[in-house]
């Protein structure tokens, strides 16, 4: 087991975009960082550029890819063999398909990652978290889950890939809310928080073709923020001491594009809370994982 008396975060997608920005600025604020990354080779890379920046930082690189959850299992088996205790979680990694993709499981793809595989990887680690105030397990939203709805009879969507992003984004929201009220009827003390970057042109966009990816830049490029910017909300739910458990930050310029972090706005379907627990109760029979709080 490592011992380290660090505080000690986990940010999936650690090694490009919003995923790297998060990582220096939770290695700045001194804790020990375990990047989580599907790519190993580019998770070493991205280390090595984490540690140009801040020479201090304490990271080390671990497997994960949140669409197989064979893999999710056997990374909460590593984390665990290695470490105590889990500060902070931030659930941050995300794809992006305008295809239908499926994984190993025949679920779509989408659903699987950014919303099936941190649901489970949460379920694994959570006992290790401390009952502190200041412990935070944070999932990344999006713009995109307004609108959506959850297709329980049609997870692919009708095989339209971005309204299957739009239900993942929207599922990792009303997570995070359910997470919260869970913690909250259990007594504990720790918080679960929702966030969106807003508007950034990061590694998220990799699986979009050159052409359709330029052609939404024209779109909306006058409103876009870097990935260090679009890093801060996820940054603030993290850190600061000014937040409650069930906020949603993001920034609030124009459109929520960019701007100061502030509280976002939610679609009202995230108030339906026969929706969340419906949503949870499905997300343990897709992972096989009881998720006990």
């Amino acid at each position: 087991m490592t011992a380290t008396s660090q505080k000690i975060a986990i940010v999936t997608g650690a090694n490009n975009g919003i995923g790297f920005e998060t990582t220096i600025g939770i290695a700045e604020a001194g804790f020990h960082v375990v990047m989580a990354c599907r790519n190993l080779e580019k998770a070493k890379t991205a280390r090595d550029d984490v540690l140009a920046r801040v020479p201090s930082a304490s990271l080390d690189v671990m497997p994960l890819d949140l669409g197989d959850f064979a893999s999710v299992r056997s990374f909460a088996e590593a984390f665990r063999a290695r470490y105590s205790k889990l500060d902070v979680l931030i659930n941050n990694a995300g794809i992006l398909l305008y295809t239908a993709e499926t994984n190993g499981d025949g679920i779509e793809l989408q659903f699987a990652t950014n919303h099936l595989g941190h649901f489970l990887l949460t379920a694994l680690l959570i006992d290790l978290v401390p009952d502190d105030p200041a412990s935070r397990i944070v999932a990344l939203s999006s713009l995109g889950h307004k609108g959506a709805t959850i297709q329980f009879d049609d997870l692919t969507c009708g095989q339209d890939g971005g309204i299957a992003y739009g239900q993942s984004k929207l599922a990792n929201l009303l997570f995070g809310d359910e997470l919260n009220r869970r913690l909250r009827a259990s007594g504990r003390r720790l918080k679960a928080l929702s966030v969106h970057p807003g508007g950034s042109e990061s590694g998220l966009f990799h699986n979009v073709a050159p052409d359709q990816l330029a052609q939404m830049k024209a779109q909306v490029e006058q409103f876009l923020h870097s990935p260090e910017e679009a890093a801060k909300p996820t940054l603030y739910a993290a850190l600061s001491t000014d937040v409650q458990g069930g906020d949603y930050y993001g920034p609030t310029g124009p459109q929520e594009m960019s701007g100061e972090v502030g509280v976002a706005t939610r679609d009202p379907i995230t108030a339906n809370i026969e929706i969340a627990t419906r949503l949870w109760t499905l997300s343990e029979v897709l992972t096989g994982q009881s998720f006990k709080i």
